[in-house]
């Protein structure tokens, strides 16, 4: 039940797979929430969402290493570790795997990748290369290791979203996996744990995000097609606030993530955004009325 006290620990395969396999034989339905730690409220509700709709929650909490560029923030990544074993147990997760780098990725390893090219070209994948081969390398393990029946992902990382459906059709991975609404402040922005590095004015600034969402959004309900036009009003916001630094604003196709020329006519379209304040790089969608 949610909020239960107990929470089981796995650090290595074998404990993981072990309490899997009796779960299984038990006819029970597992879940998957993958997540790099630091975990918060976007992250409960992807547990709470799993423990909704399976009998048994598996956490995975891992930094990947390998979705991190060079001059990225792999080191610095937020770990908090105390918290977020309590979020778990808030949300009514019954397992937690906490590997270390060295059991994910053991000596000699490392030379198997995987790759969705078609998706991860553009956008977050143009600006920070090889970030989705690490994403969908160590996703399609975690569903190797714990083999869920269901796996859990949030819409605020939507390209990575549409990656990983691509991954699962494609090598027929037997897993399905549920989207969960993005997980906002009060103010509109969107949690990510990456928030922790804002000061107080960078956090003021950082609602720009959802501001030019929000005009997208109301500029596509009051008629306008033109998806130039669209990319504009986002573009604009953006660059209204002296703090924020836009890196791309897009309107895309919903599936394929293509850009496209024209919004509406019953064609599903999202806007997404990647913005830099401060130290964070923030990442944001909407879709779009059809």
């Amino acid at each position: 039940m949610p909020g239960q006290s107990r929470v089981e620990v796995c650090s290595r395969i074998e404990e993981v797979r072990g309490v899997v396999h009796q779960v299984r034989r038990e006819g029970r339905v597992v879940a998957l929430v993958p997540t790099m730690g630091a975990l918060h409220a976007g992250h409960l509700k992807l547990i709470e969402e799993a423990r909704s709709a399976s009998d048994v929650v598996v956490v995975s909490i891992f930094v990947n290493p390998i979705q991190f560029g060079p001059t990225e923030d792999f080191r610095r990544y937020p770990r908090t570790w105390e918290a977020d074993l309590e979020l778990c147990r808030k949300g009514g997760a019954e397992v937690v795997f906490a590997p270390t780098v060295e059991v994910m990725y053991p000596a000699g390893s490392g030379s198997t990748f995987v790759e969705v090219p078609e998706l991860s070209d553009r956008l977050e994948g143009a600006s920070r290369p090889g970030h989705f081969r690490g994403v969908a390398t160590v996703v399609l393990k975690l569903f190797q290791i714990v083999g869920p029946d269901r796996a859990f992902f949030g819409s605020k990382d939507y390209q990575q979203l549409q990656v990983i459906r691509r991954m699962v059709a494609d090598l027929d991975v037997p897993v399905e996996i549920r989207a969960v609404s993005t997980v906002r402040e009060p103010d509109g922005l969107a949690m990510s744990s990456r928030n922790r590095y804002l000061d107080a004015d960078q956090r003021r600034a950082s609602v720009v995000l959802s501001r030019a969402l929000a005009q997208a959004i109301l500029t596509v309900e009051q008629g306008e097609t033109d998806a130039e036009r669209v990319r504009q009003i986002l573009r604009l916001t953006i660059e209204s606030e002296p703090l924020a630094r836009l890196d791309y604003a897009e309107v895309a196709e919903a599936g394929t993530l293509d850009p496209i020329t024209r919004v509406g006519s019953g064609h599903p379209s999202v806007a997404l955004l990647a913005v830099k304040v401060g130290p964070a790089r923030l990442i944001d969608n909407a879709l779009l009325p059809a």
